[in-house]
């Protein structure tokens, strides 16, 4: 999916991108988004890099759309597209969010170049992409964990047991891998149950109820996801306390510290401009998101065998299941 400006109309083919002008007179970004519009976080990224930017550039996007075409082959050819679009643009700034972008076309086709790159959304660290490097600087997402898990030890005290539910994705496994060393660190084990559907999250979601807490992971990359289906399989069924950085995960979900996907791109957006301006990227150094909301669903809330404490009924945002 390719878009420009601020127009939603697609094209197959990076040919039909907007012709270089030789003597343009507004710089150009391109946006290549790891994910696909209607995402709620690619959504999240895309509003603020776009009030951000403020029409200081012309930009146009592309979507990968690995959440829905995870096959090998099929972002390899996603990530060619992107570095042909930036062959035939000739970009003055590239901007992109999330691993997949970063780990498949950043990578092998701008790393090292000549060609500004301002990355967000990368999960915990980028160091295992090379970044920082001459050419390349942005935004590692960090989530807030540690009051995550401090929270279910606080509603289940002597916790020792824990499990994980998400997709069978890279980003995934990255998330539980660190939640489950900070759980470690504070005495509890945080088991994996990894699913591909909307089935097999239904029989493990009803299989971990035995454990002292749950840590919700987020639902894309899992086939035939239906949130209203899923949402009244979790009231029905959910008896233990279940707790999600990711606040699309709030209707299957009792407590959510979740991050914001706008600081992202609102920060990718002011590097931008820095670049633009004339600062040089590998000059600029990594930065880390800062911001969370806390969330609670009262109707997965009372359902549990667990009580919530008032300043969690007050103080946190509300969502309901549908």
């Amino acid at each position: 999916m390719l878009t420009t400006g601020t127009s939603s109309a697609a094209a197959e083919t990076p040919s039909t991108a907007m012709p270089v002008d030789e003597e343009r007179s507004s710089a150009l970004c391109l946006y290549v988004s790891s994910y696909h519009r209607g995402y709620s976080w690619s959504d999240g990224v895309e509003r603020g890099l776009r009030e951000t930017l403020d029409e200081r550039c012309e930009l146009v996007q592309f979507d990968m759309d690995t959440k829905r075409r995870r096959d090998k082959e099929d972002i390899e050819a996603a990530a060619r597209k992107a570095a042909a679009l930036v062959a035939e643009l000739r970009p003055d700034v590239v901007i992109t969010s999330d691993d997949n972008a970063a780990k498949h076309f950043v990578v092998p086709h701008l790393l090292g170049g000549d060609v500004p790159v301002v990355f967000c959304g990368v999960n915990w660290t980028a160091e295992e992409y090379g970044f920082p490097a001459k050419n390349v600087t942005g935004i590692v997402e960090v989530a807030p964990i540690r009051p995550m898990v401090r929270e279910a030890l606080a509603l289940v005290p002597g916790s020792a047991r824990a499990a994980y539910l998400g997709a069978l994705t890279l980003t995934e496994r990255k998330n539980y891998e660190r939640i489950a060393t900070e759980a470690d660190s504070l005495g509890v084990t945080l088991d994996s149950y990894f699913v591909e559907t909307l089935e097999e999250w239904k029989v493990a979601h009803d299989a971990i109820q035995s454990y002292d807490f749950i840590v919700v992971g987020s639902y894309s990359g899992i086939d035939h996801w239906d949130e209203a289906e899923a949402a009244r399989h979790a009231l029905e069924h959910a008896s233990r306390p279940s707790l999600t950085n990711h606040a699309w995960m709030m209707p299957v979900t009792v407590i959510g510290f979740t991050k914001l996907p706008e600081e992202h791109g609102e920060r990718a957006a002011v590097t931008a401009r820095a670049i633009l301006d004339g600062s040089v990227a590998g000059e600029i150094p990594l930065a880390v998101n800062r911001k969370w909301d806390t969330w609670i669903n009262p109707s997965l809330a009372a359902a549990i065998d667990t009580p919530m404490p008032e300043r969690l009924l007050k103080g946190a945002k509300r969502a309901e299941s549908p």
